[in-house]
């Protein structure tokens, strides 16, 4: 089964378990049968181009040398529930972490393989660019669309959307934000890449009967207003209001 979203599966990319050597282009020990043969190919951006499905050892290969396992939408919802059993209310908080974690581990794979591959720094790049860069194998493997707003980025805070989340659309209409995973990882991925430490928040949900997931990303001190202004009845758009108006100082 092919990575879609469509297909109702998911693919998990295990970028910790690469090593440096074997992230570098036009490396002749990679299992990706394309890139062997086009080490050096910029059009790699289609499915079949960028997964390498490896019959003899049943892995499963992307161009960026990361380890992916195709899973179902029981995955999710089995994980989701577990969590719950085990650790309650607070199973969204472990879920966050989880996220963090990753996020801040792909940071550093991330900028390994973009400079490796664009032959450019990161800090040199246009930051429109390196982040379509770094979400396009994350829309692959069946995580979503996304649309990041950075009008905001010089005020400590930014949005980002998400469409077709795997895990609101795996749940349904539940009532409540319910991708914490998505809020850790983009927490642990921007404090990787800027060095500061930020967090995350999802302040609409497609399990709360949205169109699409929204999250906001920012310091500290803009997530603490957000969640307060959230818990006492604000929507998205009463939220990014009153961050665009500057209502976070003095909190």
């Amino acid at each position: 089964m092919v990575a879609s979203a469509h297909l109702g599966s998911l693919t998990f990319g295990d970028a910790s378990s690469q090593s440096v050597g074997n992230t570098s282009v036009g490396n002749p020990m990679t299992k990706h049968t394309l890139k062997r043969r086009f080490p050096n190919r910029f059009n790699h951006y289609n499915l079949d181009n960028f997964f390498s499905f490896n019959s003899d050892d049943g892995s499963i290969t992307d161009w960026n040398e990361g380890r992916n396992v195709l899973v179902t939408e029981d995955f999710i919802v089995g994980l989701i529930e577990g969590l719950e059993e085990e650790v309650g209310s607070a199973s969204g908080v472990v879920m966050y972490n989880i996220g963090e974690e990753w996020g801040k581990r792909d940071a550093k794979f991330f900028q390994n393989w973009f400079e490796k591959e664009y032959r450019r720094e990161i800090r040199t790049s246009s930051l429109t660019f390196a982040l379509e860069a770094w979400w396009w194998p994350f829309t692959t493997q069946g995580w979503g669309n996304w649309d990041i707003d950075l009008s905001e980025q010089k005020n400590g805070f930014m949005f980002i959307n998400i469409f077709d989340s795997a895990v609101a659309r795996t749940l349904g209409d539940v009532g409540k934000p319910v991708c914490h995973l998505y809020a850790g990882m983009f927490a642990g991925f921007f404090t990787g890449l800027v060095k500061k430490n930020l967090s995350c928040i999802e302040i609409q949900c497609y399990a709360m009967g949205e169109t699409y997931c929204k999250f906001l990303l920012g310091k500290q001190d803009r997530i603490d207003a957000a969640s307060f202004w959230h818990t006492e009845g604000a929507t998205a758009r009463d939220i990014e209001k009153r961050l665009r108006h500057g209502e976070f100082v003095g909190r």
